[in-house]
């Protein structure tokens, strides 16, 4: 059976159709909310031949359903806010090396090795839950770091800002976006802390902020921080890797994850790079749950594979099967 050293181990598109196919497989015969959800649609597994004709399922099932399908009981689960009284999802991970292991390797991928740059977090709402898959994984980057500086700050920004400017070495800071526009916007100077640093913005704004688009945060952090980028993650509880955009809203993922898009009025329509749909998502990571989602994410998927992701479908513009729950 694939392993998760195999799928961290995948460098091109052969490796990942070959892995693509045989997590679907067991998981279509042993994750019995896909299992049901495939034969609710009237799709028989071995009649899918090709990665681009697997099914996806919808993201809303990981709040009703028991989404697992490994032998053993699961070691931890990660848990959704459930802001906006939409219900809680629940990501049930067997292995939390696994999981740890995954985040460790993009996350290298795209930024080097944790233990030479110190990880300083602003994530209030976030950090004071513990069934929290990012600030699982930023709490473990913060314990690699090799420089003693970083850490957790909640709401102290005279402290956050402080050490950020005391610290001359590489240094990334990790912001729920209402955390990081509270601080653009709390009338302190905040160039000379943050403007040899990485921010990273991880969304979080619903329910906390007026909803705004990327672009115009983006624009507002980079005026009142004295930076030319605002970096972005793109994770979700329902998910074990991470998708990172150095800048411009253009995401790039790991070679074992893959984001397509679907036409929000037919949810089984792919469509070409450069519309804009649906995401669906390949995380093949995701070994003990489900790896084919459908999230309510709408973006568009670039030329070379990156994506961008412009917010959350309206309810309006979901119709169909996009909503079917078993």
């Amino acid at each position: 059976m694939i392993a998760i050293d195999d799928i961290l181990n995948i460098t091109g598109g052969g490796d990942f159709e070959a892995a693509a196919m045989e997590v679907f497989y067991r998981q279509a015969r042993e994750c019995a909310p896909y299992r049901e959800y495939l034969s609710s649609i009237g799709v028989k597994a071995d009649a899918i031949k090709r990665v681009e004709e697997i099914p996806f399922l919808p993201i809303e099932l990981f709040k009703t359903h028991y989404v697992y399908c490994a032998p053993t009981q699961p070691e931890t689960v990660f848990t959704s806010s459930g802001t906006g009284g939409e219900g809680v999802a629940r990501h049930y991970i067997a292995r939390a090396a696994n999981y740890e292991k995954t985040f460790r390797r993009a996350f290298e991928m795209f930024y080097g090795d944790p233990a030479r740059m110190a990880i300083y977090a602003l994530l209030p709402g976030y950090a004071e839950r513990t069934e929290s898959s990012l600030i699982y994984m930023i709490d473990s980057l913060i314990r690699s770091s090799g420089c003693g500086r970083g850490g957790f700050y909640l709401r102290d920004h005279e402290r956050l800002l402080d050490d950020l400017r005391a610290d001359a070495g590489p240094k990334i800071l990790f912001g729920v976006s209402h955390a990081l526009l509270d601080l653009a916007e709390s009338g302190k100077e905040l160039h000379r802390a943050l403007n040899d640093a990485i921010v990273m913005e991880t969304g979080g704004m619903k329910g906390r902020r007026e909803e705004m688009s990327k672009e115009e945060l983006h624009a507002i952090l980079c005026h009142a921080f004295g930076v030319g980028e605002i970096h972005s993650e793109y994770g979700m509880a329902e998910l074990s890797s991470q998708a990172y955009s150095g800048g411009r809203n253009i995401f790039r993922t790991p070679p074992w994850m893959r984001v397509s898009v679907r036409d929000l009025n037919d949810p089984f329509a792919r469509l070409p790079a450069g519309a804009r749909g649906g995401i669906n998502i390949i995380d093949l990571a995701n070994l003990s749950s489900c790896a084919f989602i459908q999230t309510h994410d709408v973006g568009l998927v670039h030329s070379d594979g990156s994506f961008s992701v412009f917010g959350r479908a309206d309810r309006s513009e979901i119709r169909g099967c996009n909503l079917l729950v078993l």
